[in-house]
């Protein structure tokens, strides 16, 4: 039998929706282990003048603990 456990992390890029996940997971595998899968669970973007500035999620990380 498994147990996971869920980490909830805000990230920030300044490329993309994709970049600032990608950024997330491997900054979460840094440090959990056993790092199962993520939830998206919020995306915004910030503007300034018109312009897309940067790219913030909230992703739920899943990870398995020891046994």
């Amino acid at each position: 039998m498994s147990v996971a456990r869920v980490t909830t992390l805000s990230v920030r890029s300044d490329k993309s929706f994709e970049d600032a996940v990608a950024t997330g997971i491997a900054r979460a595998s840094k440090t959990l282990r056993g790092v199962s899968g993520a939830w998206v669970k919020e995306q915004k973007v910030e503007v300034t003048e018109g312009e897309i500035t940067s790219f913030d999620v909230v992703i739920e990380v899943t990870f398995v603990l020891d046994d």
